[in-house]
């Protein structure tokens, strides 16, 4: 951490030549948000709509609302963070200064390890759409080419993200318009039944606020944000309003032709709707729409992944020389080379989309210490209201203990072996981090 105080260190660089090992503050209030929609209007839409149906039947758009509110409690409490700490890391950095540096390691922890399997998963979805047979050869070349985007420096995968994000809010505008515009449209549909259950509307919620998470990745980069303090409280809440409006656009157009029990059933539930809508000529669309999708999700996630991974490395919590920032392109290169490494050889040898329900259970775990950092805010540093971060880490703990059981279990085994490995690194020397 720098040793000037956190709102002068905010806005010390800016738009001027990053000192050694620092990294490059080129990102401004439209960058950071087209960032954050890259992140939340990924794959998730795709996928996410019907095992949440399963769980909440006709209370599903009762899940969105929730999903949605505890989201904007989290993202008001990363983003006054944020401001506070505009280095890379996210709610690593937050933990630990406000909690202390297990709570942060814990946060880092978290986020590394199940984000790097999300990764993975991103990657085999990119596969599985563009060719189903060589799914694990496509994964492993997206993961080559988007680390080499990453590399490259922030700008060129914020061009990137711009051109994923104009093609995936295309293919969601036209199901939602084929679905609106066609004969099949039921109202009914919309009403809540006897089949909604408080369980399974906190299940709903659980499963569809990870569509919402990727929020995070703009705090993860307030090192690389033009005056931090303005650009990401501002760039947060904007993202996740367009995210939540274009979701539940979404929700309610395929809700209106297919049913509550028409999308629980449904394999791709989006093509199903342009089917339902007769617009079959949508299909095929749907499935590019959904692997650029995925692409946009990947990109993102190696980017936060690798900024985390440079701030847990800062304070020897992993190896030291992932701290290398390259002198050209100011990114943390040999951060994000491991991990595209570590992506690439998963990806390549297993199928981890049906077995990383501990992401789930992590990312939850990850905001909660973001509240509880929040919590601890005074007034002169930008304190939320005290209901925001209450209503967050409640929020946060009841959807993770309300994820299916398997989810649950894997989760905080993932968290009690980072414990572990906490304890027994601080056994064996002393801690060289902040506070």
């Amino acid at each position: 951490m720098s040793s000037k105080p956190p709102r002068e260190a905010a806005t010390a660089g800016a738009g001027a030549a990053a000192p050694p090992g620092q990294l490059q503050r080129h990102i401004g209030v439209p960058d950071a948000v087209m960032i954050g929609l890259g992140s939340m209007i990924g794959a998730g839409i795709f996928a996410s709509l019907a095992p949440a149906a399963r769980a909440a039947g006709s209370g599903l758009l009762l899940g969105l609302a929730l999903a949605a509110v505890v989201a904007y409690c989290n993202a008001t409490s990363s983003a006054r963070l944020a401001a506070l700490y505009p280095a890379s890391g996210g709610t690593y950095v937050y933990g630990r200064e406000r909690l202390g540096a297990f709570w942060g390691y814990l946060a880092g922890w978290a986020f590394v390890v199940g984000k790097t399997a999300s990764c993975a998963a991103m990657a085999l979805t990119v596969g599985s759409y563009v060719w189903p047979g060589q799914a694990h050869a496509i994964a492993v070349a997206a993961v080559v080419a988007l680390t080499a985007v990453n590399y490259a420096g922030v700008q060129k995968s914020v061009l990137l993200t711009r051109v994923i994000v104009a093609v995936v809010l295309a293919v969601l505008a036209a199901v939602a318009t084929a679905s609106l515009t066609s004969g099949g449209v039921d109202a009914a549909r919309l009403e809540i039944g006897a089949d909604a259950t408080v369980a399974g509307v906190l299940q709903a919620a659980g499963l569809l606020f990870f569509a919402f998470a990727g929020y995070a990745r703009i705090a993860t980069l307030g090192e690389e944000a033009r005056d931090p303090a303005r650009t990401i409280p501002r760039a947060i809440p904007i993202a996740l309003g367009i995210t939540l409006v274009v979701y539940a656009l979404v929700a309610v157009s395929v809700l209106l032709v297919l049913g509550p029990g028409g999308l629980a059933s449904a394999e791709a539930p989006l093509a199903d709707a342009a089917r339902a809508a007769d617009a079959d000529w949508l299909v095929p669309v749907v499935g590019v729409g959904a692997a650029v999708a995925a692409l946009g999700s990947l990109l993102s996630l190696i980017l936060g992944v690798s900024r985390t991974t440079l701030a847990m490395a800062r304070d020897h919590h992993l190896p030291h020389a992932l701290a290398a920032v390259h002198p050209r392109f100011k990114v943390p290169h040999r951060a994000e080379l491991l991990v595209g490494a570590v992506v690439a050889v998963a990806a390549a040898t297993t199928d981890v989309r049906g077995a990383i329900g501990f992401s789930s259970f992590g990312v939850l775990a990850y905001y909660a210490i973001a509240n509880a950092s929040a919590w601890t805010l005074t007034s002169a540093e930008g304190r939320p209201a005290r209901i925001i971060p209450v209503v967050g880490l409640a929020g946060c703990l009841v959807l993770a203990f309300a994820l299916p059981l398997p989810s649950v279990l894997t989760g905080a085994a993932v968290l009690l072996i980072g414990a572990a490995a906490y304890g027994i690194a601080r056994s064996v020397g002393p801690y060289r981090g902040g506070p």
